[in-house]
């Protein structure tokens, strides 16, 4: 039985949902010179060099490395369509969708505040009112019916003039700027909002440096910088939200993945010992408050040389998060036959796919155990609460003339990680905080940039291209997941 503290709810990201790009006195961030893609188009970061060179440079998730023509700067072009300008307009629809979620019974929400909406440049003095304003407005609009806000700090949301200025995380400039911002907005909203993430995905500086970190040149170095500059930073909110008030708490995020070796041969195991060591090495610093030694032999080896001062480590012991939340979708295998080895059915850190699950149209293995066994992961490795704060099902949703949504594979998803997330709880004891599943109401993809890729209890009427009325429409699984949140998961049926 989920005990009665338990929390349930959805998540959204600002790039991906809220839109008004250029209202409210909003300045651009990393997103919003990001192009629209697909399945088998990636991405692109659009760029100008200053003898009027125009380009665009594709983003893939899972690269290495990433880095834009030297002398490029990315900036809005014409003649692409960047889908996070107006996202599903969250920024005029708050009230209508926080209404509907409501009406689901959420007990939280998940969402980000663009840092660039309250410091336009990223690292401005003082904030910009009617940023700050509009999301006064929607906490709120949650208090009205008792929702608790979950607040990411960044979430892939790099103001522009930082990255243009600076190259992104690999400066150090941008840990006391990310700290002002954290400082102006855990004061301004104290009191209504106790529950802060610092980072979306930290450890997507390895897997998409310029999502991660606004790293125009995601070289190993930088990469490595860019971690290091936001664990500081993220111990100083720690340390900040303390003193602020006292009942602020502060997790971190992980982009997790179960990873399953293909065979016993003991080089699939050492393949996917490193795996897990590169993935954790994120969640070690900020839960345990140092440097693993396998991540600094890594460094030796790499001649990596950290800019960093003996004050660094004395906050990241001192100042570790409170909680750790994480992504979970699904597992990923691998292996070093390469003869064996394909990627369909994998995502990010999988080489091949695992016959034993199904595979959806794009090429995400569905685990209905991946919870439970992430979860125990873990709850065993930190013995700190966890939150699973992104977990759902991209799906090419069809909207029919009476305008519902019948998402039968959804619900039959959402009930195979619910029981395993309540497994990881009731028969392993796991210390768990809540689930908020991705997405609360439909918004843009953020790997492939669509519409069409859906994930929402809520459709918007939106296309590939930005075209549509923005009505929202409750699918099945809205009906279904009002019912598991009032049985507190009970009742998956």
């Amino acid at each position: 039985m989920l005990n009665k503290k338990f929390t349930w709810g959805g998540a959204s990201a600002a790039n991906q949902y809220e839109g008004g790009y250029n209202e409210g006195g909003k300045g651009l961030n990393a997103v919003d010179v990001l192009t629209n893609g697909s399945n088998s188009e990636p991405r692109k970061v659009t760029w100008k060099k200053p003898n009027g060179e125009t380009g665009a440079t594709p983003l893939v998730w899972g690269a290495d490395e990433f880095k834009l023509p030297e002398g490029a700067i990315p900036q809005i072009l014409d003649d692409y369509y960047y889908p996070s300008h107006q996202g599903t307009d969250f920024y005029h629809h708050y009230k209508e969708d926080i209404k509907l979620i409501a009406d689901m019974g959420f007990d939280v929400f998940r969402l980000s505040m663009n840092w660039s909406r309250i410091l336009p440049n990223g690292d401005d003095e003082k904030p910009n009112e009617e940023g700050l304003e509009f999301y006064d407005k929607i906490f709120d609009e949650c208090a009205k019916y008792g929702i608790e806000p979950l607040v990411t700090l960044s979430h892939y949301e790099t103001p522009l003039s930082l990255i243009t200025q600076f190259g992104g995380w690999k400066d150090r400039h941008l840990i006391d700027a990310f700290a002002h911002y954290a400082d102006i907005v855990m004061n301004y909203y104290k009191g209504k909002v106790k529950y802060w993430l610092t980072f979306n995905e930290i450890n997507a500086m390895d897997m998409a440096p310029y999502m991660g970190g606004g790293l125009i040149d995601g070289s190993e170095q930088n990469r490595a910088q860019g971690a290091h500059n936001q664990f500081v930073a993220s111990s100083k909110v720690v340390k900040r939200a303390h003193e602020i008030d006292p009942n602020n708490q502060v997790g971190m995020m992980l982009a997790y993945s179960a990873i399953y070796p293909y065979t016993c041969d003991p080089q699939d195991q050492l393949l996917v010992m490193k795996a897990k060591q590169e993935m954790l090495f994120y969640s070690d610093v900020q839960m345990l408050g140092y440097y693993p030694t396998s991540r600094l032999k890594k460094y030796e080896r790499d001649s990596i040389k950290l800019n960093d001062t003996p004050e660094d480590y004395e906050l990241l012991k001192k100042y570790p998060c409170d909680f750790l939340s994480f992504s979970c979708y699904t597992s990923n295998v691998l292996t070093v036959h390469e003869n064996d080895a394909t990627a369909s059915g994998n995502v990010n850190a999988g080489n091949i796919t695992n016959p034993y699950l199904e595979t959806n149209a794009w090429g995400w293995a569905t685990d209905p155990d991946v919870l439970r066994i992430g979860l125990n992961e873990l709850w065993e490795r930190y013995h700190k609460p966890l939150w699973v704060v992104e977990n759902g099902l991209g799906w090419s949703d069809e909207l029919t003339s009476d305008h519902q949504v019948h998402d039968d594979y959804r619900i039959k998803y959402l009930k195979a990680q619910i029981k395993s997330m309540k497994d990881a709880v009731e028969i392993d004891g796991v210390d768990l905080m809540g689930y908020t599943m991705w997405s609360a109401i439909d918004l843009v993809s953020n790997g492939t940039g669509e519409m069409k890729k859906r994930y929402g209890f809520v459709y918007v009427d939106r296309d590939d291209r930005g075209n549509g009325s923005l009505k929202r429409y409750p699918k099945d699984s809205y009906y279904w997941y009002k019912k598991v949140i009032a049985s507190n998961g009970e009742n998956l049926d």
